[in-house]
């Protein structure tokens, strides 16, 4: 359940109109800086207490306004699905609570203290519980989390179809097959294997994908009984045609590396 709300630590952080205080070399009087302006836009998980977050656990934050945000993320422990969720925050100084009701049983409430901010990054510490039925069944407190500022959003460039491959030597998730994704503009995906030379598409019972900023994910069940499957990626580049997946993925003993893929869409 480590992520499971990471967007919200975020939301609960910018979406309010809170200040920051710094001195400068010429006065030691503390100058107030508008955090509802500098805060705006786009933010992704990059590090966790300290150590690189696998591309799984990453989640995404928009600030809309200083009362507005929305996030994205689907969990890896609690298999929770967010794409572009709309959250509500209350602030007090540069103390932030965001709260986000799942459903009629769960809500999810996270408070938050920036520590530093600028154009690039910026660093908080969290605290955030999830309630069912008023009861706290998770409560986690991370020291120290870096965001990262997103300005790419993939969110469009995405839709149409794609062939492509794993390009890195080891990945968990493909084949090292040549394949194909269509990727639709209401959030579902055709996937296609080459049979006897032809393509043909997967009848899946579940495909669903959200991108939001550079963070892609996808999750699709064989049948309606059978296990549900997830991936994650960051798109780190569309281009004359050409799309560049990368992702840090962690092995079972604990140790990290990272996996490339590459697209070309079909005209």
């Amino acid at each position: 359940m480590k992520q499971i709300l990471n967007w919200v630590l975020v939301a609960t952080l910018i979406c309010g109109a809170s200040v920051f205080t710094s001195c400068t070399s010429n006065d030691d009087k503390p100058v107030k800086l508008d955090l509802s302006t500098k805060l705006m836009g786009k933010w992704m998980v990059d590090e966790l207490d300290g150590q690189a977050c696998p591309t799984n656990l990453k989640a995404v934050i928009t600030f809309l306004s200083p009362t507005e945000a929305y996030g994205s993320l689907s969990d890896y422990y609690s298999e929770s699905w967010n794409n572009h969720a709309s959250a509500e925050v209350t602030i007090k100084g540069k103390n932030v609570t965001l709260r986000a009701k799942e459903n009629e049983h769960t809500t999810h409430v996270t408070e938050t203290t920036i520590y530093s901010i600028t154009d690039k990054d910026m660093m908080l510490k969290s605290d955030w519980k999830v309630y069912v039925d008023g009861n706290v069944v998770i409560n986690e407190i991370y020291d120290k989390e870096r965001y990262i500022r997103v300005t790419n959003d993939y969110e469009n460039d995405i839709i149409g179809t794609w062939e492509g491959k794993v390009t890195s030597t080891e990945d968990e998730h493909t084949d090292g097959e040549l394949h194909r994704w269509e990727y639709k503009a209401d959030g579902t995906y055709a996937y296609y294997s080459k049979v006897e030379g032809q393509w043909q598409s997967d009848t899946d019972y579940l495909s669903n994908y959200f991108v939001d900023g550079i963070l892609l994910c996808t999750r699709w069940k064989k049948t309606a009984d059978s296990e549900e499957l997830r991936e994650w990626w960051e798109i780190e580049s569309i281009k004359d045609g050409v799309m560049k997946w990368t992702a840090l993925r962690m092995r079972d003993d604990g140790s990290t590396y990272i996996a490339t893929f590459q697209m070309t869409k079909v005209e």
